[in-house]
């Protein structure tokens, strides 16, 4: 069984940052392209960025391009989201999660284990 524990979250005002760190365990972690979705009040989850099993290749939401930066140290079974530039668009609860290959999709029917989450909330 995968256990995800995604950290990081908080309040912060707009154009701060915040770095969300996702630990990993259960499956061999280098083996699963990683993702990154969020989701608001009221609003379904939404992909926000994915990374592939060795960090190559990276994917992200338009409304996040040039912002967030995902990584991963397979070493350590971890997965990053660095925010910069936050806006109050950005409040939501983010979740990780492995998906079902190695590369990255930003299919959430492709991932299969997801996380408690971590709340982040942007003030203006």
């Amino acid at each position: 069984q995968v256990q995800l524990l995604e950290s990081g979250g908080g309040l912060v005002q707009a154009g701060g940052s915040l770095r969300l760190s996702c630990a990993a365990s259960g499956r061999i972690f280098s083996n699963y392209g990683m993702g990154w979705f969020r989701q608001a009040p009221g609003k379904e989850r939404e992909f926000v960025s994915a990374i592939s099993w060795s960090g190559a290749r990276t994917s992200y939401a338009d409304f996040v391009k040039g912002r967030f930066t995902i990584s991963r140290s397979n070493a350590k079974n971890t997965v990053y989201l660095q925010m910069n530039s936050l806006e109050t668009g950005d409040t939501a609860v983010y979740y990780c999660a492995p998906n079902r290959g190695m590369d990255i999709t930003s299919s959430s029917a492709e991932y299969d284990y997801w996380g408690q989450g971590t709340q982040v909330t942007v003030s203006s």
